[in-house]
Order: C-alpha cells, then sequence, then structure tokens
C-alpha cells in the first residue's frame, strides 16, 4: 500500500470511526450473535492472494461490527468502565504509526521521559506520597503479579529470584472474601499456591474485617507461615467496597508485610478532594494499582503501577544481558527493569492527551457527573417500595434487585432477578451485570461510560421497572 493509497483508506476509515463515535447508541449495547457465529464467517486459512482493503472494510463492518459489546455506549452499564475518548483514541492512532518499541530510553528517549512525567501527575493528582515513583502497566492483574513477586523477593531477601524456594516455603497472601480474582492468579504464578490465598471474612459492607486479619497473621506465624503479602481493595469489583486502609495499613506495618493497594476501579474519583479521605493510610503501604482505562476516559491497555520504594522492584525484575546494555544505563529510567515484560508500548501519549484535552477541571467534572447520576438512582430505588439496594451506593455504583413485596422467598426472588437481567439485556437497549451478595442475586449498574448523561440513565431505570412489572404479570417482554 503506498501514501496515497494509505491517505485514501485512512480518511475513509476516519470517517467511520467519527460516525461511529456519534451514532454508537444506534447498535444494540450487548452484541445479539450465537456462539461461532463469526467464527463459521471467517475463511479457514490464510488467503492465497492479497485483498482489496475496500473487501476487508466491508467484512469488517458485516462480519465484525455484529460480534461488538458496544463498550462505548452511553447505556453501557455493566461490569466496569472502558472508557475512550477522542483526544485517547487520536493519541492511539500516532502511537500505532510511529510503532514504538519502548523498552529502554534509548529506544525511544519520549517514550520514557513522558511516563515519567505522566505518572508524577496521576501521584500528585490523586494523593500519593510524592516519593513514590510509578510505572505503566497493561492491566492491573498484572501490577497485583508484580506486587506479589516484589513482596516475594524482599522477604527472601531476592534469593528466591536466585535460587529458587528452598528456605521459603509456606507464604501468605491475605485478601478480603470480596477481592478480586487476580489475586488468587498472581499468586498462583508466583508459586505462592492458591491454598495460601487467606480470605477474610467482610462485614456488613463487605469491608475486610482488620481484627479477623490480625488474628489470621498472628495464628499463621504461630504455626511457622510467612505472612508475604496484603492486598487492600478501595473499591472492589463487585460492589466498589473500601476496605479500611489505615487499620490494615498498621497491622501491615507491625508484622513487615507487603502492603498492596488495589484501586483498579475507583482510583480515578481520588482526583476529587471529597474523595481522598479514603487514602488515609497510603504512606503504610507499599504498592498502589488503578487503572486510568476504566474510568480516565483512556483506551484500554493504560494501567498506573505505583511503588513506594523503586529499588526493591528494579532488585525484583532487573536483567541486563550484553545486548541491552547501553551508555545511558544508570541515568535513567529502563522501564524494562521494572516489570515482567521486556517490551513496552507508548502507553503515556494517550494519558498525555487525555489530561491535557480536559485538565483537572475537566476530569473531575464528568467523574463527578457519573456520580450524581448514581446518586440519582439510589435516590429512585429508594422511592420504589418494589425494588431495594442490596448494599448501599458506592461513588458511581449501584446494587439492587427486584423485590416484589408478596413474593418471601429468596430463591424464588434470586429467579425473578435472573430472569430480569437476561431480558434487558436480551432487549439489546441497555447492558447490565450481577453479582452475588450473601447468596442474593443483585443487578450492578456502574454509570461512567464517557457520554452517559442523564437520559440514558432516566430511560434505562424506566425499562428495568417496565420489564420487571411484565415479568412479575408474566406478561410478553418486547
Amino acid at each position: 500500500m503506498n501514501p496515497d493509497e494509505f491517505r485514501k483508506q485512512a480518511h475513509l476509515m476516519v470517517e467511520w470511526m467519527a460516525d461511529y463515535m456519534e451514532h454508537v447508541e444506534d447498535y444494540p449495547v450487548k452484541s445479539q450473535v450465537a456462539p461461532k457465529t463469526i467464527y463459521n464467517q471467517i475463511e479457514s486459512s490464510i488467503p492465497d492472494h492479497g485483498q482489496e482493503m475496500e473487501a476487508i472494510f466491508k467484512d469488517f463492518k458485516e462480519v465484525v461490527l455484529p460480534g461488538i459489546t458496544h463498550w462505548q455506549n452511553p447505556n453501557f452499564f455493566a461490569y466496569f468502565q472502558a472508557n475512550t475518548s477522542p483526544p485517547s483514541i487520536l493519541a492511539e492512532m500516532l502511537t500505532a504509526t510511529l510503532g514504538v518499541q519502548g523498552m529502554k530510553w534509548e529506544t525511544s528517549p519520549v517514550a520514557t521521559e513522558l511516563e515519567e512525567k505522566m505518572m508524577e501527575w496521576l501521584r500528585d493528582g490523586i494523593g500519593i506520597p510524592n516519593e513514590w515513583a510509578g510505572v505503566i502497566q497493561d492491566s492491573a492483574s498484572m501490577a497485583t503479579l508484580s506486587a506479589i513477586l516484589t513482596a516475594r523477593e524482599r522477604l527472601s531477601d531476592y534469593q528466591v529470584n536466585e535460587n529458587g524456594f528452598e528456605g521459603f516455603t509456606k507464604l501468605r497472601v491475605y485478601c478480603s472474601d470480596q477481592t478480586h480474582s487476580s489475586i488468587e492468579k498472581g499468586a498462583k504464578i508466583a508459586g505462592v499456591g492458591k491454598k495460601n490465598v487467606i480470605k477474610i471474612p467482610t462485614n456488613d459492607l463487605l469491608e475486610m474485617r482488620s481484627g479477623l486479619l490480625q488474628e489470621q497473621i498472628e495464628k499463621d506465624i504461630e504455626e511457622g507461615y510467612h505472612p508475604l503479602c496484603i492486598v487492600a481493595a478501595l473499591g472492589t469489583t463487585g460492589t466498589m467496597a473500601m476496605d479500611p486502609l489505615e487499620a490494615i495499613g498498621r497491622i501491615a506495618e507491625k508484622h513487615g508485610i507487603w502492603l498492596h493497594v488495589d484501586a483498579a476501579y475507583a482510583g480515578a474519583a481520588f482526583l476529587l478532594p471529597e474523595y481522598q479521605g479514603l487514602m488515609k493510610g497510603i504512606e503504610k503501604a507499599d504498592s498502589f494499582v488503578f487503572n486510568p482505562h476504566k474510568w480516565l476516559f483512556t483506551n484500554f491497555d493504560c494501567t498506573a503501577y505505583f511503588v513506594k520504594d523503586k529499588k526493591v522492584l528494579l532488585n525484583t525484575f532487573s536483567i541486563l544481558p550484553e545486548y541491552l546494555k547501553t551508555a545511558s544505563d544508570g541515568l535513567v529510567n529502563n522501564y524494562c527493569d521494572w516489570g515482567i515484560p521486556l517490551g513496552r508500548r507508548f502507553r503515556s501519549l494517550k494519558l498525555w492527551f487525555v489530561m491535557r484535552h480536559y485538565g483537572m477541571e475537566g476530569l473531575q467534572k464528568l467523574l463527578r457527573l457519573h456520580i450524581d447520576l448514581a446518586m440519582w438512582l439510589e435516590t429512585e430505588i429508594d422511592k420504589n417500595s418494589s425494588f431495594e439496594l442490596v448494599v448501599p451506593r458506592s461513588m458511581n455504583l449501584i446494587c439492587f434487585r427486584y423485590r416484589p413485596y408478596e413474593i418471601e422467598d429468596e430463591d424464588a426472588i434470586n429467579t425473578i432477578n435472573e430472569q430480569l437481567l437476561q431480558h434487558l439485556n436480551a432487549m439489546g437497549k441497555l447492558y447490565l451485570t450481577h453479582t452475588k451478595i450473601n447468596g442474593i442475586y443483585t443487578l450492578r449498574m456502574s454509570i461512567g461510560q464517557t457520554n452517559v448523561a442523564k437520559s440514558h440513565v432516566e430511560k434505562a431505570w424506566e425499562t428495568i421497572q417496565k420489564v420487571a412489572e411484565e415479568i412479575a404479570m408474566n406478561k410478553k417482554i418486547e
């Protein structure tokens, strides 16, 4: 493809992209295809001959799009946010064009230095101590694995990396019974073992009970275990529950245990001064993660991972074969030594574009809007005697259920709510997901898509009530 042809095709696709962003609400939010529908439409092998871009783009529209769940539709209220924004998309286009491999400073100095500065912007913006350092990773799962590995090496004085696990077995990782599955996955990969992830019970608000954490740690020490890492959640995936960071921090400090803070979803809200009180105790932690690619209008993938002591991180991950040695080593950050992958994308460019385009004022305005919309819905649910909150609203996440007054059997109520969710999602007008809280089938509505407005939340609430009533009356759902 020569430059003129590239220009022609790029302009056509950019026009389509702009139209898509303008009309994304016209698509069913959740993909309506059956399993294998897409697979069976794709050739069984690489084509023998090259094909024209017009044909490829036609298949994109006819084959690919029906299989897309439209996360950027403002009627997307499922899971958590995975937001884009126009400045982030433009930056991604430039990143793809430049094709940077940003593993070391030498391979593109700006990829390193812009990342360093963006991590400082985010660090200062959300209230992390200014002596901490940050690095961009691909996901919070990778950041959590990095935290567990770093904790392991600090505990063993880096002997596990050097010699293996001999003498450093019976390790323990602690988290609440509400925290993300990536903690178990990280413990498995790090050699700690799934059975050594100890899940601490939570209170009525689904926050970790710090007293039980203390008791468990003391019991484990008596039995010859080595407490390795505590993971405190500031915003669990299921309910946005907030663990008592300051109390957990005192326990970690007392026993010399690595404390990792997982704020993957909620962390963006700490740009709001009114929520920074939830960060009280962060100085006692060792690492912190949140995802700008969730609720900070930055395309996936972009995870911000911060550490109190970067030397421990570097001692865990750095490796310098001869072919990677450069004259600038020791003078600059080489982020390939700050995590697991050697290869690194130029992720900081999109963060720079987003934060400059919106500014702190614009970012805060959008975050507050989303929280205000969730507060509005919370009030509406309280007004309707057929619905109830299962746990109090936390930030922009509502956990609720349909509760017909004439039905007392909990299993029957769970079944009705499951039917309600299935009917809503099959309509294509909105998309919700669920969790279970103490056995209660709970609908989750996460309000934070970049372009969501009150009209979308009002329409969603109207639809939820209408479908719930039709299910209760055994009517046909349309």
